[in-house]
């Protein structure tokens, strides 16, 4: 009887766009606000995670995600690690090339050994970061590499990171870190869009990523709300909340079909649907 050999999970991101076909999910299911580590977080402290409409929230993203075929894996939810829905944080894809982050803070830090467990357990190799360095701070688009720089990525590890890139341009995108990552004020939707909240970059920033991109702007009260921080699945579809009305008419006028689902819940913790994805292929 022939041995059954295990099929070695393809990895490749190239874009933020890409059709989706693998992505890395953790069930919210000891989501709370231990230790408040963001603004919208302070807001909602006292109130705190009702993790039951969390989880409902996060089972109906799943849900449509298959629905659009993407094959969904699940890293194990764990007590210890409140903010564990946040997959995107704990690691990134670039090409080929899955990079293991180094988290900033305490309060998160171990996440990332169950993407470790299951990269290996997947055979899949990995470089790890020494530096600290998060993934929604990555935002990829072809062979350029935008990396905010922040209180939670610093500029030691985007220079490590220069070194294991060769052929891709490297943009240090510098923010105001009140919002947390960069892909809370800006996001890549296409090779000619982006949404993004210009008050949290310099003038010369915005004028930068508006020769590259067509801005479509976000406001003030969307932007709490997550409006940036869409997850684009392919073909022109968006995962947003239906409460940001604003920029889904936005995404809408652009072409864009949008997916709706309530998150509301989750984001109290300051983050949404591609803070909560880990793309491990796209294609």
């Amino acid at each position: 009887m022939e041995a059954q050999i295990k099929k070695q999970v393809h990895t490749k991101c190239d874009t933020e766009y890409d059709p989706l076909r693998r992505v890395i999910l953790c069930q919210p299911k000891f989501m709370a606000i231990e230790e408040a580590i963001n603004e919208v977080q302070k807001k909602y402290e006292a109130e705190n995670i009702n993790q039951h409409r969390a989880m409902k929230q996060h089972a109906q993203f799943e849900k449509l995600l298959k629905q659009h075929g993407v094959d969904v894996i699940k890293l194990p939810s764990c007590p210890e690690y409140p903010e564990q829905v946040f997959t995107r944080d704990i690691g990134f894809t670039i090409g080929e090339t899955v990079f293991v982050a180094e988290l900033a803070a305490d309060i998160r830090k171990g996440e990332e050994s169950k993407l470790e467990e299951w990269l290996t357990a997947e055979n899949i190799p990995y470089k790890t970061t020494t530096s600290r360095i998060e993934g929604g701070d990555i935002i990829v688009d072809g062979h350029t590499v935008y990396i905010g720089i922040s209180s939670r990525t610093s500029e030691e590890a985007v220079w490590q990171l220069e070194q294991s890139l060769e052929g891709y341009e490297v943009k240090k995108i510098p923010f105001d870190e009140t919002y947390l990552h960069l892909d809370c004020v800006f996001n890549i939707l296409s090779p000619d869009r982006a949404l993004i909240y210009s008050p949290a970059f310099d003038p010369q920033i915005v004028d930068e990523l508006a020769a590259s991109y067509e801005l479509i702007e976000v406001n003030v009260e969307e932007q709490f709300t997550m409006g940036t921080n869409v997850l684009s699945i392919g073909n022109g579809k968006v995962f947003s909340l239906p409460q940001n009305k604003e920029v889904n008419a936005a995404l809408k006028k652009n072409g864009f079909d949008v997916i709706e689902i309530d998150f509301s819940e989750i984001i109290k913790s300051g983050g949404s649907f591609r803070c909560c994805s880990m793309p491990v292929e796209r294609k």
